[in-house]
């Protein structure tokens, strides 16, 4: 576990919304998704700056082949509240162009307890 750092325990981290944890100057957003794994991003958008992670976690929209929509990624998107652009939590990438990227982090679990990784 070289490099990473303590952030919260796993008990604290809900599956429905973003627990926000301040490290420095840094505000990082922990999720845990409906698989029990366990992200983090920074609690910023890349759009325009707003605080990312205080949007609401919800999952998106897929046009199936017989032009309907199909839910899909229940619980495994965060919708920003500004403007509602919508990244996926397992990877930080925007929905619509999977080029822009919300800063994620890796994290690992020991104890109980996550770690993050804030170098790259």
């Amino acid at each position: 576990m070289r490099d990473f750092q303590y952030l919260c325990d796993i008990q604290e981290v809900q599956e429905d919304k973003a627990t926000i944890v301040q490290i420095g100057k840094r505000s990082i957003g922990v999720f845990k998704l409906n698989d029990g794994s366990i992200h983090a991003l920074l609690n910023l958008c890349p759009h325009k700056g707003a605080a990312l992670c205080e949007g609401p976690v919800c999952g998106t929209t897929k046009e199936t082949n017989d032009y309907e929509f199909e839910y899909i990624q229940r619980n495994e998107i965060i919708r920003c509240a500004w403007h509602g652009w919508e990244f996926d939590i397992k990877t930080g990438e925007f929905i619509v162009d999977r080029k822009i990227k919300a800063r994620k982090f890796l994290t690992e679990i020991k104890n109980q307890k996550v770690y993050i990784k804030l170098s790259s």
